[in-house]
């Protein structure tokens, strides 16, 4: 096997190895359920960008993969049924709530691999009490697939 194998398999292997690992549960604390409630409204969020790739003798490749948190609680809320607003207006307050993203956390997990840790709170959009709030990790092959992996294991929490 040439040297080029070599160190292909064995960054596959580290791959593979740090990426297997035990997230922590998510942290779920519902202080009102969601039923009741058709509409919601995100508070703006950026796109968040990263890339892997690879170099050995002068040659390599890259990938950029990039994942805007808005869009990916908004993908999943719409396939529950709720309908996402683009401002809060006074007749629909008591059936809309807001959600709040922030990554609140890393941990390192493997030689080379950490976990995003994002932190979800639904808010009541008529009177501001919080519903609920929802923390999880995430760990996949880039930072965007991290915060894709948190976001959508802290929302299947929350139901």
């Amino acid at each position: 096997m040439s040297q080029f194998k070599h160190t292909l398999l064995l960054v596959l292997l580290l791959t593979v190895t740090s990426c297997g690992v035990n997230l922590k549960a998510p942290s779920v604390k519902i202080t009102t359920p969601l039923n009741g409630y058709k509409y919601f409204y995100i508070t703006p969020t950026e796109e968040k960008v990263s890339t892997s790739g690879y170099l050995y003798n002068g040659f390599g490749a890259s990938s950029t993969c990039s994942a805007n948190p808005a869009d990916i609680i908004t993908g999943i809320l719409v396939k529950r049924g709720f309908t996402r607003i683009p401002e809060l207006k006074p007749e629909n307050l008591d059936r809309t709530f807001i959600v709040n993203y922030g990554e609140s956390g890393r941990r390192k997990i493997g030689l080379f691999a950490y976990a995003i840790e994002v932190t979800l709170q639904f808010i009541s959009a008529d009177t501001h009490d919080i519903l609920c709030t929802s923390t999880a990790e995430g760990c996949g092959e880039t930072e965007s697939d991290d915060i894709r992996i948190a976001i959508t294991r802290g929302i299947e929490g929350v139901f």
